[in-house]
Order: C-alpha cells, then sequence, then structure tokens
C-alpha cells in the first residue's frame, strides 16, 4: 500500500506560457498560508517563471527550483524544471511552440501522478489548437487524462451552491440529440451518483436531471427525447442503481436558489445548457473537476485570458479554489475508500 504523505503535493502543469497561467500561480502561492496544508509542485522552468515575475514585477516570491521530487520543500512552493532551453513568451499571442510546452508540462504532471511523486492535479489554462499543432490527437484535458488513468472521465463544475455533470460536452449543437440514449444517460447517473458519495461525502445523493427541449419536452409537442429517452433513463437509474435521479426539468426555469438547495447535483444533457447558468452565477470561484477517474484533477474554469495576460489583473480565486477542492477530494475519497477497506476487513474475520 503507498503511504500517504502529511501533507497533500499538489501537482501543477503550468498551461499556455502566453496566457495567465503562471500568474494565477504566482498569485496563488504568494500567499505562504496555502503551504500550511498543500505542496505545490509547478511543472515548468526557471527561466519561464522569472520572465513573468518580472513582467508582473513580484518581487518577494520564488520557487524552490528543483530537478528531482527528493529536493521537494513542504514550505515552499516548488518548480520541477522540466526543460533547460530558453522559450520566446509573447503574452497574449497564440503560438504553436508555446503549447509545445504545455504539453511537456501536463506530460510530466502525469508521469508524476502515475509514479505518486503527486497526490492530486491541478491545470492551468491551456489553449487546445496551439496544443493540437504538434499533437493533433489531443482533445483536451478530460480526454487527455482519461486515455491515461483508469476510469470513464466526467467533466463536472463544482462552486460553494452547484455541483454540474454533462452527457455531452464538446461537440456540436447539431450533434448532441442525436448522441442521447438511455444507456449513456444511465452511466453517467451512476458514475455521478459515485462520486457524489466518495469525493464528497454525500451520502444519498438527490440529483435533478435537465430535459433536453424547451419546456422538456411540453409532453412531446416541442421533442421527443425526454419521452423516449431521458425519462426511462431516471426510472432505470432509480429502479436498476438506486439512483436518486429527479425530472426533466426545464432548463429555462430551473436554475433558482431554491431548486439549486434542493439538489446535491445536475446533470445536462449539453455544454452550453449547463456552463451558461453555471457561470453566471459561479464563475470566479467555480472550478472544473474531471470525475470518474482514478485520480484527481481540478482546474479553474476560465480560459488562458489572452486578452489580459501580462497586465497583473487576473483574478486567483477560481485556481485557488482548485487547490482548495483537489485536497478536499482527495481526502474525502481516502477516507471513504479507508472505511470501505476496514468494513471488508470486518465482514471477513467474522466468517
Amino acid at each position: 500500500m503507498i503511504k500517504e504523505r502529511k501533507k497533500i503535493r499538489v501537482g501543477v502543469s503550468v498551461g499556455d506560457l502566453n496566457g495567465i497561467g503562471m500568474e494565477v500561480i504566482i498569485k496563488t502561492f504568494e500567499d505562504k498560508r496555502m503551504m500550511d496544508f498543500c505542496t505545490p509542485v509547478i511543472f515548468s522552468s526557471a527561466k519561464t517563471s522569472s520572465y513573468h515575475r518580472k513582467v508582473l514585477e513580484i518581487k518577494n516570491f520564488s520557487f524552490n527550483i528543483i530537478n528531482d521530487f527528493n529536493k521537494v520543500n513542504d514550505k515552499q512552493a516548488n518548480l520541477i524544471n522540466c526543460w533547460e532551453e530558453d522559450v520566446e513568451i509573447n503574452l497574449g499571442e497564440l503560438n504553436s511552440e508555446i503549447g509545445k510546452y504545455a504539453y511537456i508540462s501536463l506530460e510530466k504532471a502525469k508521469d508524476a501522478l502515475k509514479n505518486n511523486n503527486i497526490d492530486v492535479l491541478v491545470t492551468a489554462p491551456i489553449n487546445k489548437s496551439a496544443i493540437q499543432k504538434n499533437q493533433k490527437d489531443f482533445i483536451g484535458h478530460t480526454e487527455y487524462l482519461e486515455q491515461n488513468f483508469k476510469g470513464n472521465s466526467l467533466m463536472m463544475m463544482i462552486s460553494e451552491n452547484m455541483k454540474i455533470a454533462f452527457v455531452t460536452s464538446h461537440v456540436p449543437l447539431a450533434e448532441v440529440s442525436g448522441l442521447l440514449n438511455e444507456e449513456k444517460i444511465v452511466e453517467i447517473l451512476s458514475s455521478l451518483n459515485d462520486t457524489l458519495i466518495q469525493d464528497f461525502g454525500i451520502n444519498k445523493p438527490k440529483i435533478a436531471v435537465i430535459g433536453l427541449n424547451p419546456h422538456a419536452g411540453e409532453d412531446g409537442m416541442l421533442g421527443k427525447e425526454e419521452k423516449d429517452i431521458i425519462i426511462p433513463a431516471i426510472i432505470k437509474s432509480k429502479n436498476q442503481n438506486n439512483v436518486l435521479a429527479f425530472g426533466p426539468y426545464p432548463a429555462d426555469s430551473f436554475f433558482t436558489s431554491s431548486n439549486l438547495e434542493k439538489f446535491d447535483a445536475i446533470l445536462s444533457m449539453y455544454h452550453d445548457q449547463g456552463l451558461t447558468p453555471f457561470k453566471t452565477l459561479s464563475f470566479s470561484e467555480g472550478v472544473n473537476y474531471t470525475s470518474g477517474l482514478n485520480v484527481v484533477r481540478t482546474s479553474p474554469v476560465h480560459g488562458t485570458a489572452f486578452d489580459i495576460a501580462g497586465k497583473n489583473i487576473a483574478d486567483p480565486q477560481s485556481f485557488r479554489e482548485s487547490i482548495f477542492l483537489a485536497c478536499k477530494i482527495i481526502r474525502k475519497r481516502r477516507e471513504y475508500f479507508n472505511l470501505k477497506d476496514n468494513s471488508l476487513k470486518v465482514k471477513k474475520s467474522e466468517h
């Protein structure tokens, strides 16, 4: 069994060096109180971090620059030197060469997670098209992690007042209906239910399911996906998997404070249906969580924000919340599986 560290070691992939990733990283770990409960390890290079500190005119902060994990300092923000060469940084610009280094950082962080050199992964924002110039098969963080770890990934957005998952995510709107089927929704509801139990400590989660069509189909007049697919999936989830799923609810009227208080999570049918209300209500503190895998990964909900890169005005709150949430989830998950293991041992010894 892998021995758990006293403090959670948080690995951070640096994201696009022309964006605000390094800015929000530095702003987060400038606060030395962050080191009271986690040990950060950033995957980048000494030269690029020095460049960003100079641009941001941050003088009272420095990383512990290391080349191997034996030199990690639990009382400081650490930076693993992932490349030695000079990198031409042009803040605010899309550049495929910069995308190459974002991918190197992610690869190094992934390897560290596999080898238990870090406990959780927090990813700073990338530009997918910049990475795809060199890595043609790269779709995004979620898909990349699913290819490299065990489980079926499920994108979730988390904030203080909302947890929302998606049946479909990065696909054209015209394809959404064709991608919906009863089996898929049942499977995702089961995964979401398990996540709420093991990662958030919710005993009997209540999940609201949003309909696809206006007014949730209006009894078939405005679309038949609710009657033919979504309602049968909800019934099957209750009967076969004991999932407390309810709905489908109309998207245009569901996202009120009273409704949000009644449910532990929401399942949306497609990307913008769920992300529009989520970002409206929770953008600054929202966190993207990749659930369903045997590892924990979070990220801020904002992107590279090229338009404000280098201006020292980026808000680090979402990134900071990503650190907090990753640590909270790994603790809850360990607690859940420790209790489960102990329960199995007791049952085994009784026979």
